[in-house]
């Protein structure tokens, strides 16, 4: 193992931002520090919701600039959506937003040729709109499709640009409904009975694999010199941030906080029972064989939109007032996919803590509370179920990502779970993209040592459960167990 450490841009695209973050790695160093950070706003337009996928692709660019020289490059991004290019391999057109209303209807028309119960025992997805699969089936009889000869998710699209070489990375593939967790490789028959071309999609790549170098013409862009390679990370940020989960060993549930929540455990094989899939849980592709079981929530989206309502107050000041007002006086379902748009969130979420019979919050800071209380009953919900579904116990909870820097979120989530939180690190899907990077240049070992050196390395914060946990309890039979 290299005892000399190096240094590794993480390209690590969010649904609202990107970032591109520097990491310093040695046997005993894990540094990172921000280079560049850019907006990532979708814009709608008379076909409907997409990403401005050119002014990312510049926002990467201009971050590994302000980089300087690296040793590797990895990309992550968000999930599910993806680019079309075609014989000439340009792109056809902005990628769709997930968020886009294209994918409504469509699951029942998916199901009426492979029913629900058998797609989810077939790839252990869980149901979601904007799954791959359902993105794919709405775009059937479009002359973009048509005229498509390759299809790259979004971390692979970019990884395209920077270096001419295609491919399809594991742990984001597995996002698509189209991956079956047990072989780790495509589900062939579930595409052949649904129409799907496989033969879109580039070969698999796994973690740590060579993804190319870097372009002549990217070099000349970002003042880089040399052969720099691009390796490929957990490209799903998510596989990144649970890779940077700082547990000392396997008895642990994780959080991975932002606009989405993803709650749940690490696992060694899926959970393909009907139990599961009527738990909405799924069985997504991680590290070294792994398997993230999780529940998707809603997260830190219904904050964000509230926040984006009230003409973008003070978040200190708001959490303040949050912390005053009384716990657990209304909750709602922060998995609900009626809160999946955009637009009007402060109201509605007073519809429906209406309809369900609970006192509405008028203020800012009622409405705020309520949604850190129903995430934290969503953290609570999730975690005993996975252990339920999977017959995995764990002795603690361990938060990663933007919502480790909201301190009343972490200590709700203790409260909520009856377990100890232990809260960081924050930027976990940068840490764990520059991880795999070392790795793969012999800095570090295995995941085990991945994971002793960010508990080494990296602040961390432990909330212990507190308060009465029969208010927890009562508040879920409130809202899922109405009498």
């Amino acid at each position: 193992m290299s005892r000399t450490p190096k240094s590794y841009a993480a390209v690590d695209l969010g649904a609202s931002s990107g970032r591109v973050m520097v990491g310093r790695v040695g046997p005993d160093t894990l540094e990172l520090a921000e280079a560049h950070r850019f907006v990532n706003r979708p814009v709608r337009v008379p076909e409907g919701l997409r990403w401005d996928v050119l002014a990312l692709y510049g926002g990467v660019l201009d971050g590994l600039r302000a980089a300087g020289q690296v040793d590797s490059v990895g990309i992550d991004s968000w999930a599910v959506d993806y680019g079309l290019l075609d014989a000439d391999g340009a792109l056809l057109g902005n990628p769709v937003h997930y968020r886009d209303a294209r994918t409504e209807g469509v699951a029942e028309k998916v199901w009426a040729s492979v029913p629900a119960a058998e797609l989810y025992a077939a790839t252990g997805l869980q149901y979601a709109p904007f799954n791959t699969l359902y993105q794919l089936a709405a775009a059937r009889d479009t002359r973009q499709l048509a005229a498509a000869r390759r299809l790259l998710l979004i971390p692979d699209l970019l990884t395209y640009w920077l270096t001419g070489e295609a491919g399809t990375e594991l742990t984001n593939a597995s996002t698509t409904q189209l991956i079956d967790p047990r072989t780790r490789d495509w589900a062939h028959d579930i595409a052949r009975r649904l129409d799907i071309d496989l033969g879109l999609f580039a070969p698999l790549r796994q973690p740590g694999d060579p993804a190319g170098v870097l372009r002549a013409e990217v070099l000349e862009e970002t003042g880089l010199s040399g052969s720099v390679p691009v390796t490929t990370v957990g490209s799903h940020d998510t596989a990144s941030a649970v890779a940077a989960v700082p547990a000392v060993d396997e008895r642990f549930a994780y959080i991975c906080t932002g606009t989405w929540s993803l709650a749940g455990l690490e696992l060694a094989a899926p959970v393909l029972s009907e139990e599961s899939r009527a738990a909405n849980f799924t069985n997504e592709l991680g590290l070294d064989g792994t398997v993230r079981y999780l529940r998707n929530i809603m997260g830190l989206w219904l904050l964000q939109e509230c926040v984006r309502a009230w003409g973008n107050p003070d978040l200190g000041a708001l959490l303040r007032s949050a912390a005053e007002a009384p716990g657990l006086r209304s909750v709602v379902d922060a998995g609900d996919a009626a809160f999946l748009a955009p637009g009007r969130m402060p109201e509605r979420i007073a519809e429906a803590c209406r309809a369900s019979g609970q006192p509405v919050p008028g203020t800012p800071g009622e409405i705020t509370r309520c949604i850190l209380d129903s995430l934290a009953l969503a953290h609570r919900r999730a975690v005993a179920d996975a252990q339920r579904l999977a017959g995995h116990s764990v002795d603690a909870v361990h938060i990663v990502g933007g919502g480790t820097r909201n301190a009343l979120l972490c200590q709700l989530t203790a409260d909520a779970c009856g377990l100890p939180v232990v809260a960081g690190p924050a930027e976990a899907a940068a840490l764990g993209n520059v991880l795999v990077q070392a790795r793969a240049h012999g800095l570090v070992g295995d995941r085990t040592d991945m994971r002793r050196l960010l508990a080494r390395t990296q602040p961390l914060t432990r909330y212990e459960p507190s308060g009465d946990p029969t208010a927890w309890r009562a508040a879920q039979a409130r809202l899922f167990d109405p009498r």
